[in-house]
């Protein structure tokens, strides 16, 4: 079992940042992979960013052109067995809006980040989603 508790998100305008964090804990198996995804509405789960936990390596979809972050902290003093993963939104654009989801996996290729569909973390685990919306 893996819990995902995710937090950040909300509003802003075109060209404006936001940072999304997602705390997992639990099996650490099925944390080998953190992501996020994301579903706008009218359209299908896509993959935006993923990182492979013991390593650091991060994976990206081909729409985020470097304008999001992916990163982790795995500072187990302070976190125990948790992990944080994070997602730095910058030059955000009206098409960004959309419901992102925190998600976690086994080993899968690029570890989520190009996921598409029900494909998208469907034998792992899923966060509640947050809101992100850009106004232009």
């Amino acid at each position: 079992q893996v819990q995902l508790a995710e937090s950040g998100g909300g509003s802003v305008q075109a060209g404006g940042s936001l940072r999304l964090a997602c705390v997992a804990s639990g099996d650490r198996y099925w944390r080998t992979c953190l992501g996020w995804f994301r579903q706008a509405p009218g359209k299908e789960r896509e993959g935006v960013a993923a990182i492979f936990t013991s390593d650091g390596s991060p994976y990206y979809a081909d729409f985020v052109r470097g304008r999001f972050t992916i990163s982790q902290d795995d500072d187990s003093r302070r976190l125990g067995h948790n992990r944080t993963v994070y997602l730095q939104l910058d030059d955000l654009e009206a098409a960004d809006t959309a419901m992102y989801y925190c998600g976690a996996d086994r080993a899968q290729p690029q570890c989520g980040a190009t996921c598409e569909g029900d494909d998208c973390y469907s034998d792992g685990y899923r966060g509640q989603g947050l809101q992100v919306t850009v106004s232009s």
